[in-house]
């Protein structure tokens, strides 16, 4: 998918995200990621989906962080 794309259809958002088509139907249905109807077909606005990411990731930061410390600390130990 080319990052120019501003406007992307269910499977290009979910490459982008890295989740399945259904896991993104399944946020979309219960409106946890902006997205908009266009005909009977779901569309992301890449900016949109970034914003929501930075939004999403300054929520979560302080878990974030613990959690790769613990991969971090956990991949020394193999």
């Amino acid at each position: 998918m080319a990052d120019s794309r501003e406007v992307m259809n269910i499977r290009q958002a979910s490459q982008y995200l890295g989740v399945s088509p259904d896991t993104l139907y399944k946020y979309v249905n219960e409106q946890k990621i902006p997205a908009f109807k266009l005909g009977n077909r779901w569309r992301f606005k890449k900016s949109k989906i970034d914003q929501w990411m930075e939004e999403k990731s300054m929520e979560t930061e302080p878990r974030g962080k613990k959690r790769a410390h613990a991969a971090v600390t956990a991949g020394g130990q193999q």
